[in-house]
């Protein structure tokens, strides 16, 4: 399946932030990609365009394709509660991003990588589909023969701080999804809102 594999520091400067987490390049440069640079002229932005990024910012930042990003949505305006709080939590209740905010890769694309090559188990089977939704109660751990990877050792070597919503036992590799996280729990920069209204037309 295509992934975007380009600079990541660019699409982090044309929204603003860094994205995919600390990016030194980005803090050097911290204004939109352009042959200009910080000195161009800039339109002001349509309602449509704004909504737009807001969506590829969404998409960029969970590694999510247009039509599975498309699909949640789906799912999110089916489901009974705020469209736009739970697209954010179908998001964040996928495999690859739980693995990430467990602590046991430094970023979602290794996160990913991990759960496709196989290191990954969840609820004691291993299971290599990054998109996988993970429910409450369910257990995500490491593969006991990927247990010895670097990526793994030196992801628990950092300093990490599981979110409230998950519980983590270092001794097993194991966490749990204690319960889906509220609007509140999810740190992302994302105003969902404007991503509804743009599905919305």
């Amino acid at each position: 399946m295509a992934r975007y594999t380009g600079p990541k520091t660019k699409i982090a400067r044309k929204f603003g932030e860094a994205i995919f987490g600390e990016d030194k390049a980005f803090e050097k440069r911290n204004y939109p990609p352009g042959q200009h640079g910080n000195n161009r002229r800039r339109p002001k932005k349509s309602e449509y365009a704004i909504q737009l990024m807001e969506k590829q910012k969404a998409k960029f930042t969970y590694g999510i394709l247009e039509r599975q990003f498309r699909n949640l949505f789906n799912r999110a305006s089916r489901s009974k509660g705020v469209t736009g709080e739970v697209l954010l939590q179908l998001c964040e209740s996928r495999l690859d991003n739980i693995v990430f905010r467990l602590g046991l890769a430094p970023t979602r694309s290794a996160a990913r990588q991990l759960v496709s090559h196989r290191h990954i188990t969840l609820n004691g089977s291993v299971n290599n589909i990054p998109s996988t939704t993970v429910k409450e109660g369910d257990v995500v751990g490491v593969r006991e023969k990927s247990k010895s990877l670097d990526v793994v050792e030196r992801a628990i070597a950092q300093p990490n701080s599981v979110q409230e919503w998950l519980s983590f036992n270092e001794a097993t590799l194991e966490g749990t999804m204690v319960s889906v996280p509220t609007r509140e729990q999810i740190t992302e920069n994302i105003k969902e809102q404007l991503i509804v209204e743009l599905y919305s037309k």
